[in-house]
């Protein structure tokens, strides 16, 4: 569609050049849209931007309306608009004068699309899976495979909507995690071009129409997937629910526990969302800890409390029980070794030295 008819005639000469498309129909008024467009079965609309009436984003906004699988493709001679366009969800966008080349880019990314879509379509006995795995990095994997992410960017704002699942997030904040050091305009600009390829990206792995943008706010919601973090905090609610822990797939997260939230990844967004699901961490630890004090399995504990040392270091309640634990077992000598690493690590590090209530357990395991 083009209310310039030479615009309109060329467009349609360069894309019966490629074979496997065949041209439907052309617009030069909304009005001939209106009245014919909806009993056209077409897949992809190229449209002109500036046009009298309805412009070029609204004509798509008609368009999803009428088939939100319609894939938009805005051909223009001005750049002001792609931030709108990739708003609406277009697939791509064209400055005029358009090369064969570049229109062969657009005709080819379309017709991966259509076949992936194809291909998943008709039956869905198993949808795709992902497995994301949080503690110790972010590592995305699509039926045991990495996935590969188009930039470094794409990644991290998956990463992002991924720590805010199911959460609207305005679009101003993500500029400011991802953005900080860019002029705003130039960076909005890099957010809609980022989401995009994550949309692709996405939607190549059978996960379509998961990111939406409404009211100034992006959203990521998916189903289907494995996530350690996710899991954590499900074990978590069930306790609070039940006021039991589920020991088995608490015990299968600490055995693929990596290390700390996203730890590998220099993300100035990460601190608060790292702290928050590391202590998560360590409450399922202390949880353990109660679970096999309460049946009376002492080697169990002792594994969870050194495991809890060794990811908090600084714990005073975590040594007091781990000295406990010795007294119990009459062993003396690691309760006299645990309490000094402790000191010495306290002081190092800190410059602090253990909590009273600590030191005069200790003390008092030594008078015995």
């Amino acid at each position: 569609m083009d209310d310039e008819p030479l615009a309109l005639i060329n467009m349609e000469k360069k894309l019966k050049e490629f074979n496997s498309i065949e041209v439907i129909k052309s617009f030069t008024t909304a009005k001939d849209l209106l009245a014919e467009g909806p009993s056209l079965d077409f897949q992809v609309a190229f449209l002109d931007v500036e046009m009298p009436g309805m412009n070029g984003l609204e004509i798509a906004r008609l368009l999803k309306e009428w088939n939100k699988n319609i894939f938009i493709v805005f051909v223009t001679a001005y750049r002001d608009y792609a931030v709108q366009a990739f708003e609406i969800h277009s697939i791509d966008y064209l400055l005029k004068p358009i090369s064969k080349a570049r229109l062969e880019t657009t005709i080819n990314r379309i017709q991966e699309l259509l076949h992936l879509e194809n291909k998943s379509t008709p039956i869905q006995i198993n949808k795709p899976t992902l497995t994301i795995q949080c503690f110790g990095g972010f590592v995305v994997l699509h039926n045991d495979k990495a996935i590969h992410w188009r930039t470094l960017k794409t990644k991290e704002l998956f990463a992002f909507l991924f720590s805010n699942l199911n959460h609207h997030v305005p679009r101003d904040t993500i500029i400011d995690a991802l953005w900080a050091d860019t002029e705003f305009k130039k960076a909005r600009v890099q957010l809609h071009t980022t989401v995009s390829y994550l949309r692709t990206t996405l939607s190549a792995l059978g996960y379509s129409e998961v990111i939406q943008y409404a009211n100034g706010c992006y959203i990521l919601q998916l189903e289907d997937f494995q996530c350690d973090a996710h899991d954590l905090e499900h074990n978590l609610n069930g306790k609070t629910e039940t006021g039991k822990i589920d020991v088995e797939k608490a015990e299968a997260l600490i055995q693929n526990y990596q290390g700390e939230f996203m730890a590998s990844l220099d993300y100035p967004w990460i601190t608060s969302k790292a702290n928050f699901m590391n202590n998560k961490f360590t409450l399922l630890l202390h949880d353990l800890v109660e679970h096999y004090t309460a049946i009376h399995d002492v080697k169990k504990r002792e594994e969870i409390l050194l495991l809890t040392i060794e990811h908090y270091p600084y714990s005073d309640k975590t040594i007091r029980q781990l000295i406990k634990h010795y007294t119990e077992v009459d062993n003396r000598a690691s309760a006299v070794k645990v309490f000094n690493s402790f000191k010495s690590t306290l002081l190092a590090d800190l410059g602090i030295l253990p909590e009273q209530e600590t030191t005069e357990l200790f003390n008092a395991i030594s008078v015995e």
